[in-house]
């Protein structure tokens, strides 16, 4: 069966009766064309069954109406939540979405800035792996793409951002662990990145209140700080013992690291994780233990996972606002692309403590 040709805007322009410079602005999308002549086209290309060329649109208008996203791991919850709210913006504003997965690896962070931009979409988002070193995003945003970053911030790049209030969420979820009487708290949490001076230098300056850098920190560290400026608040020492650092982003490290805090001779009574991955971690280590929650041991969890709300108890979390840091990012970015000119914006949203069943009085 001969196929059937695909209609041209030269065959728009004869059906309506109108230049086809007339029918490529109003297909297009650019310039200016009378309401009358605007509906003839329009009308003409339905009945045409009109299907427009984007590759060809966006030589002329220079625009693909493409956002593009590095997301640090896709299968991870917190990135699937976001990058469903940056979809919804895009999708209501009719935008597409190129989506890439760095892994949390510069280098494929860096391969994957470098595809999109060959693609020539019209801004990124982008969640660094490194806080220090990125220069592959500032020369992305000399070269005039606007570019949001999410979660993280880089030291040095003045650019939109979207993050949560990492230090306040672990704060406010500590302060309700020593509220209910417990003075030996545990936290676990990867700290995978090195800090100056390293963590003992990092635990001393932070619980004597000596100010410490934070925008640029990696989230679990902004969440060590909120753990550590609970404590100063309440009076409390912080045991650099109880400091549980897992080394390493992954439940693995999370499970063997936490039967030695545990086993301590004077050992946490409650637990603070800083993040998912963390949490499934200690989890599974909990369960090989045979420790039951809250009657052993209390825990409160940051990230709300919805495995946490299944359990008996339920996990006592701190939840994240994903769905509206990605809402908000993707439309930072169409207000960067559509021309607003101001300077750069940080948007840090509350976290929110979600009462379950996992913490006890003491």
């Amino acid at each position: 069966m001969a196929s059937i040709p695909k209609a041209t805007i030269a065959d728009v322009a004869r059906s309506a009766g109108v230049s086809t410079a007339t029918a490529g602005r109003v297909l297009g999308g650019y310039g200016y064309t009378s309401d009358e002549k605007k509906q003839q086209v329009l009308s003409a290309a339905q009945a045409l069954g009109y299907r427009p060329n984007a590759l060809a649109r966006s030589l002329i208008t220079g625009k693909t109406r493409t956002l593009g996203v590095v997301a640090g791991d896709i299968q991870n919850p917190f990135y699937a939540s976001v990058l469903r709210g940056i979809s919804n913006v895009a999708e209501a504003n009719s935008f597409g979405l190129l989506i890439t997965n760095s892994d949390e690896s510069q280098s494929k962070e860096i391969l994957s800035v470098e595809l999109l931009a060959q693609k020539q979409v019209d801004g990124l988002i982008v969640t660094p792996s490194d806080t220090r070193k990125a220069r592959h995003l500032h020369n992305l945003r000399a070269s005039g793409v606007p570019l949001v970053l999410i979660d993280r911030a880089v030291a040095g790049l003045a650019v939109d951002r979207v993050a949560t209030d990492n230090i306040g969420g672990s704060e406010q979820a500590v302060s309700r662990l020593i509220a209910a009487g417990h003075t030996r708290i545990g936290i676990v949490a990867e700290l995978v990145e090195e800090v100056p001076g390293g963590l003992e230098v990092f635990v001393t300056r932070a619980a004597t209140g000596d100010p410490v850098e934070s925008e640029t920190l990696y989230p679990s560290w902004q969440r060590l700080l909120g753990y550590i400026r609970a404590h100063r608040v309440a009076g409390l020492r912080v045991d650099p013992a109880l400091v549980l650092r897992a080394g390493s982003y992954s439940a693995e490290a999370a499970q063997a690291a936490t039967p030695g805090l545990l086993a301590q001779a004077d050992p946490p009574t409650a637990l603070f994780t800083t993040d998912g991955t963390m949490s499934e971690g200690v989890m599974r280590a909990l369960t090989g233990l045979g420790v039951v929650l809250p009657r052993d041991l209390s825990l409160i969890c940051f990230d709300d996972l919805d495995w946490m709300s299944f359990l008996y108890p339920g996990i006592t979390s701190v939840s994240q606002p994903r769905l509206a840091m990605g809402e908000a990012a993707a439309r930072m970015l169409l207000e960067r692309i559509r021309g607003e000119d101001c300077p750069p914006r940080t948007v840090l949203m509350s976290a929110e403590l979600i009462e379950r069943g996992s913490v006890a009085n003491r």
